[in-house]
């Protein structure tokens, strides 16, 4: 697979949800190493960015980027089945122990 570059980063992963994809991009030389994008589905027009540190920092971000998607794409499913908007509750996030 060829390589693919925005912005001088490097794109490493990549995943869809719907219509959005969501990127990590790595770039040793930049003051923020890595940087997630959303951008739609089958396009190269990022948008978004959050730029981060660490790598794992940049996954956790990319895997709520994408949950949030989800979870979107779960209420308007619901709302188009009951004619309802579902009420969006707020979950604290659990503390797990380190590892």
């Amino acid at each position: 697979m060829e390589k693919e570059i925005n912005a001088g980063y490097t794109i490493t992963d990549r995943l869809t949800v719907g219509n959005a994809e969501f990127v990590i991009g790595e770039r040793e030389e930049a003051p923020a190493n890595f940087v997630t994008w959303k951008c739609k589905k089958g396009e190269k027009d990022y948008f978004w960015g959050h730029y981060l540190g660490d790598r794992l920092t940049a996954l956790e971000d990319f895997c709520s980027r994408a949950l949030d998607e989800i979870h979107h794409l779960k209420s308007l499913r619901q709302e188009q089945m009951t004619g309802e908007i579902p009420v969006r509750q707020t979950q604290k996030k659990k503390h797990e122990p380190e590892r």
